[in-house]
This record gives structure tokens, sequence and C-alpha cells, in this order.
């Protein structure tokens, strides 16, 4: 905080906990998908209405969360981002 009492965005703390926005790659790096040993699928809860996108292992059933779907957008990204033409739906 400065004097006033206010933070400054630029430097100070808010700029060290800001969202960076990533690209595809990155997250297709980090959690890489194999269409051989898993599906995509989209979580829905029943109780909440929340939705996960992920991936779901074929032999165990091991459910691994790749992202928050908000919207379409977010579930149209998740799509691109991995290259997949449909989503399996699962609640």
């Amino acid at each position: 905080m400065d004097q006033s009492g206010s933070m400054r965005a630029r430097g100070g703390l808010l700029a060290r906990f800001a969202r960076k926005k990533k690209d595809g790659r990155e997250l297709a790096e980090k959690i890489p998908f194999d269409p051989e040993k898993q599906i995509a699928v989209l979580r829905s809860s029943i109780c909440t209405g929340e939705k996960v996108a992920g991936f779901k292992d074929l032999e165990g059933g091991h459910f691994t969360e790749v992202m928050l779907i908000r919207d379409g957008k977010d579930e149209q990204r998740f799509r691109e981002i991995y290259g997949l033409d449909s989503v399996k739906k699962e609640y």
C-alpha cells in the first residue's frame, strides 16, 4: 500500500498475484491427453451445476481435472486446445 492506503497495480502486491492469461499450449503441455488411454469428459454436478472438463482413464476410471467450465466459451476453448470434436458429458 502507498501512503494514501491504496495498492499500486504496477509493481505492487496486485501485480504479483494477478492471473496471467495462459494460452492453450501451456495447458496441453502441463496436462497431456492420450486418446488411446483416455476419453474427454465434461463432468456436471447435479447439486450445484458446476462443470469441470477433464480426462477419464479408460482402464481405472480415474478423472483428471483440466479446467472449470463457466460457459460455452470455456467448453469451446477446451475442445480447441486439445483438438476435440465432442466431449462426453457425465453427471
